[in-house]
C-alpha cells in the first residue's frame, strides 16, 4: 500500500490534484466558504477538510473521474434527498463529477448539520483488547504446550 501524502495546507492538498478536479474542489471550497464560514480548512488522513474546532466535520477526497464530498459523521445525518453513499460505521459522501453536481441546498444541510458535530460526543467505539503483561514465573506457566495425538491437539499451561 502506498504511503499517505503529507500536506501542510489546503492549498498544497488542492495544487497536488488533477486540473479536473481542482476545478471542483475550488467549486466545493467556495461553497463550504459560503455556507459555513466558521469552519476551518485543513488536511487530515492525506484529504482536503473542514473542521468545526478541532473536529472534523467534512472532506474532499479526489478520486481518477470524480471528488468526494464527505462527511466523518454522515452516517448520523438527516438526509431526505438520499444523497449519501457509503456503508461504512460512520462516514458518508456525495460524488461530484462536475460543479453543476453541488445541490447548493441539499449539500448545506449536510453541511450545516455536520457543523453541529463539535458540542456531541464521539461515536461509540469498541475498547481495544489490552494484553496483559507477563513477567518472571508467570511466563513460564502461561506459555502452552501442545501435544498431538490421533490427530487431536490439546493445550494444557
Amino acid at each position: 500500500m502506498p504511503k499517505m501524502k503529507a500536506y501542510a495546507t489546503f492549498d498544497l492538498y488542492l495544487a497536488d490534484q488533477s486540473p479536473r478536479n481542482q476545478k471542483l474542489i475550488r467549486a466545493l471550497r467556495a461553497f463550504v466558504k459560503r455556507t459555513s464560514p466558521e469552519l476551518v480548512e485543513s488536511v487530515k488522513w492525506s484529504n482536503g477538510c473542514w473542521l468545526n474546532g478541532k473536529v472534523p466535520a467534512a472532506y474532499v477526497y479526489a478520486d481518477k473521474d470524480h471528488v468526494q464530498f464527505g462527511f466523518i459523521r454522515g452516517s448520523s445525518l438527516a438526509d431526505p434527498k438520499k444523497l449519501l453513499q457509503g456503508n461504512g460505521g460512520y462516514v458518508r459522501h456525495v460524488k461530484v463529477h462536475t460543479p453543476a453536481d453541488i445541490d447548493e441546498h441539499a449539500f448545506a444541510a449536510l453541511l450545516c448539520q455536520a457543523a453541529k458535530y463539535d458540542t456531541m460526543p464521539a461515536p461509540g467505539r469498541k475498547k481495544a483488547n489490552k494484553k496483559r503483561a507477563v513477567s518472571g514465573k508467570t511466563a513460564k506457566k502461561a506459555t502452552s504446550k501442545t501435544t498431538t495425538k490421533k490427530n487431536v491437539v490439546k493445550r494444557t499451561r
